[in-house]
């Protein structure tokens, strides 16, 4: 009689780009790591249930968020959006930097996601809106360095932002020092682009194979001549970033038809993108196939590729992986969904998570916070926040059950 699994996952439409595996298979869970994925697998388990006609996929991993609230203007708690959309893997860019990563580590241990992180080449990292390339003196490539090896578990690459706004007059100083500590430590660079100067083809001639242009469909920058293209032949990883103002349909499309698709598909989820226009990945994964890219590659792109580019053990379901899973059914209601420029696409279908495990653990409900004061919203947003709060609020006011679902646990004696 062989062992039985923690868990069985039966009957489900397995895509696992990474594993290699497509088809009506099981997926079987043991001791936090999946034990085996085939099809008719022995029903021995402490816990199976049932998948049928649902896409099983490798928990989602997010190449591009901020996840570090209380130490800055961008940070949001992981927990309250992973369980309903099937994100596994949060990768902080950029929150923190050498001054202040040893506390996004305490941080991080306290949540039920895996969290890694970009260190930001500023030391204070996103403490404020912007501004933290200004002063060069917090740009410093040796401490870097020293904080990456010491903090080396969490820390996978190093994060630069360079618009106007971040920079000032410095340039792509702050990139030029990012590389400096990224090649020392043997890590990739992901840099934002935004606003100019510098100009996009000085940022772009920069990056190395394997180093991450996110916002690579931004409206703003429009990261579509021929910097773009060198760069992207050369390996340089296109990452979406969606963020509140960096994706835009017409430039994406403009790629697709080029020739140059996204590597990754990111959120940039963080305090003014979670209510719109981003929401979260599974809509940001939706928004990629109205613009025309097929659904196997949309998955590749939160699974398999962004663990590969920053070489984490995440994104499959091959025997031996960690057990993080994604549980969705397709809804074939068409939806309309809006870019960061309020262009819209209609997608034929939704995403709509299931089951979110990580680590063979189904991640339980767990309501969100109440966005900090600083995040803008419009009045129909706010109105959205409260309708949905008082929704909440009245289904769990509601007895669970009325007595026909009730049994008498503890009977008077007859």
């Amino acid at each position: 009689m062989p062992e039985p699994y923690d868990l069985l996952l039966t009957g489900g439409e397995v895509l696992d780009p990474g594993g290699g595996q497509r088809g009506r298979l099981d997926v079987a869970i043991r001791d936090g790591l999946i034990a085996d994925v085939g099809p008719a697998l022995p029903r021995t388990a402490h816990e199976t249930v049932d998948v049928t006609g649902r896409l099983v996929l490798p928990g989602l991993v997010d190449l591009h968020t901020h996840i570090y609230p209380g130490a800055g203007y961008w940070g949001i708690d992981p927990d309250p959006t992973a369980w309903h959309t099937g994100v596994t893997t949060w990768v902080d860019a950029g929150s923190a930097g050498a001054f202040t990563v040893a506390g996004l580590r305490d941080y991080a241990a306290t949540r039920r996601v895996r969290v890694r992180a970009l260190l930001n080449i500023a030391g204070q990292g996103l403490s404020a809106r912007t501004g933290e390339g200004v002063d060069l003196t917090n740009c410093d490539p040796d401490l870097a360095v020293r904080a990456i090896r010491e903090h080396r578990d969490l820390v996978r690459g190093v994060k630069v932002r360079i618009d106007r706004e971040t920079v000032g007059d410095n340039g792509v100083e702050p990139l030029r020092r990012g590389l400096i500590a990224a090649r020392e430590c043997g890590v990739p660079v992901m840099v934002h682009i935004g606003t100019t100067p510098p100009a996009l083809a000085e940022v772009l001639d920069l990056l190395r194979p394997g180093d991450i242009l996110t916002h690579c469909a931004s409206g703003i920058a429009q990261p579509t001549g021929p910097s773009a293209r060198a760069a992207y032949e050369r390996g340089v990883i296109f990452d979406i970033g969606h963020g509140s103002g960096a994706f835009a349909f017409d430039v994406a499309e403009v790629q697709l038809a080029s020739g140059l698709p996204p590597h990754t598909i990111s959120t940039d989820l963080h305090g003014r993108s979670l209510y719109g226009p981003v929401f979260d990945l599974p809509t940001t994964m939706a928004k990629l196939i109205g613009a025309g890219m097929p659904l196997d590659e949309v998955v590749a792109s939160v699974t398999i590729r962004p663990a590969r580019a920053l070489g984490l053990q995440a994104g499959t379901l091959a025997p031996g992986a960690p057990a993080d899973v994604a549980v969705f059914t397709l809804d074939d209601r068409p939806q309309v969904l809006p870019d960061a420029h309020r262009q819209t696409r209609t997608v034929p279908f939704r995403l709509v998570n299931r089951h979110t495990y990580v680590g063979g653990r189904r991640l339980v409900p767990q309501l969100p916070v109440p966005p900090p004061p600083w995040v803008p919203l419009t009045d129909v947003q706010t109105a959205a926040l409260r309708e949905r709060e008082n929704a909440v609020r009245d289904l769990l006011a509601t007895p669970l059950v009325g007595v026909d679902g009730l049994a008498e646990q503890f009977p008077r004696p007859s």
